[in-house]
């Protein structure tokens, strides 16, 4: 099963695939984009509270495994301390759990220091970012060929020649950004990571797919994806099912996909929100997302099916969805379901584009946006749209049923709470619940 966030992260993933290991035999989570950015809460039955982020989400229940795939932005540094934290709640064996390709990109201390100094000198026009370096990983990656995977944690002369070569570039970049350690500290560090490590080659990932049930765990959100988000308020990853389906099709496989998305709608950072409700932001605190220095204030809005529509058609859709923070929603009869999208006058992405009218659909009231293929400045302005953007709302009743019939998806897992147990699969039998 592929599980992937249909707005723009913070849906549930990491809940929904700790319910999905603890209650069928799963063999491995498989981690598919993204990198130690992510934040995935896990709330065990315990009261045990973890925020996975490159350990796959069903590392509480014993035996399950974790793949770093190719895909993966790995930082060493940051799995060192999720595996410390990890101890710390009696799950001391996370790293012996752990494999990870060869030639998935190493996300260092000279990422993590472009990439704050980057979003530092955007001043009050940032984008929004975690300050992890994830960017950085992607975007040097594109422009040089030797840059750091973990492959050569491996052999210590070429990791320190390509160490030397990112710091060099880092310093000329940004000379007055922060202080970053020394290549040979750097170097010595993530040797030690390489020893310590199963580092693995891509047939390893096919052997793990016939060995029994495997979870592709997402990261961040359809709405943020580099090509098809919101930009340039997005993420350097590909937040949809993609990845993980060209994993799956190398080793000869397939899976169902499970689109994950919460009653109501979230947001950290700036960027468009049609459904923000300041009121809400105020009255839904949550307890395990708040306001961070480099991404900014987490945001709270009315569910918004105009933009889960459009996360459904970029995808090319899923098989089922699984609703989180349904107890909220039962709670909260002031929340409201949007409907469609108010321009104040004609929707023409075509003519904000510059083409024309080639994409546009006219009309004032839009209920569907248009996805298109990948082109930056296409989203760019349909960024623009959003922007003026009003929301017209409908009262929410039963979230679930509503959602389910504005997307004409099945709603095959219910969340009421932040444990395995709150959760209710319906029908268990359903196609999202047949074997990976």
């Amino acid at each position: 099963m592929i599980v992937v966030d249909l707005g723009y992260g913070d849906a549930g993933k990491g809940t929904v695939v700790d319910h999905l290991c603890s209650t069928r035999p799963v063999k491995a989570v498989v981690r598919f984009n993204g990198g130690a950015q992510a934040a995935h809460n896990v709330v065990a039955a315990d009261g045990r509270h973890h925020t996975f982020a490159q350990f796959g989400s069903g590392t509480f229940t014993p035996g399950v495994r974790t793949h770093l795939s190719r895909f993966m932005l790995v930082d060493p540094l940051a799995l060192a301390a999720e595996a410390a934290h990890l101890r710390s709640l009696g799950v001391g064996d996370a790293l012996d759990r752990l494999t990870v390709d060869r030639d998935a990109l190493l996300t260092t201390p000279y990422h993590q220091a472009a990439n704050r100094a980057r979003e530092s000198a955007r001043g009050a026009a940032r984008h929004g970012s975690c300050g992890m370096g994830i960017g950085e990983t992607a975007s040097y990656a594109l422009a040089h060929d030797d840059a750091p995977r973990v492959g050569d944690c491996l052999a210590p002369a070429r990791l320190r020649r390509r160490l030397t070569a990112l710091r060099d570039w880092y310093r000329d970049t940004f000379p007055t950004g922060p202080d970053v350690p020394d290549v040979d500290d750097c170097a010595d560090t993530f040797a030690a990571f390489g020893d310590r490590v199963q580092i693995v080659d891509a047939d390893h990932l096919r052997g793990l797919l016939h060995a029994g049930d495997v979870v592709f765990e997402g990261a961040q959100g359809v709405l943020l994806d580099e090509w098809h988000g919101f930009h340039p308020y997005t993420t350097w990853s590909t937040t949809t099912f993609a990845n993980a389906e060209t994993l799956l099709a190398e080793a000869d496989a397939s899976a169902a996909r499970l689109g994950v998305l919460r009653a109501y709608a979230t947001r950290h950072g700036p960027g468009p929100f049609v459904t923000e409700d300041p009121a809400l932001t105020a009255d839904l605190p949550d307890p395990h997302n708040a306001a961070g220095r480099w991404q900014g204030a987490f945001r709270v809005g009315h569910l918004d099916t105009v933009a889960l529509r459009y996360a459904l058609d970029v995808t090319g859709g899923v098989d089922g969805l699984a609703v989180t923070h349904l107890d909220v929603a039962g709670a909260r009869p002031d929340l409201r379901v949007c409907q469609a999208y108010d321009f104040g006058g004609a929707y023409d992405l075509g003519r904000a584009y510059g083409s024309g009218g080639a994409y546009g659909s006219g009309g004032e009231r839009v209920e569907r946006l248009e996805a298109g293929p990948p082109d930056l400045d296409r989203q760019a302005a349909l960024t623009r749209q959003l922007l003026s953007a009003r929301p017209v709302y409908a009262p929410l009743r039963r979230a679930d049923e509503t959602i389910a019939a504005a997307l004409r998806t099945p709603v095959v897992l219910r969340s009421y709470g932040p444990t395995s147990a709150d959760k209710r699969a319906e029908p268990a039998e359903g196609p999202c619940f047949a074997a990976s």
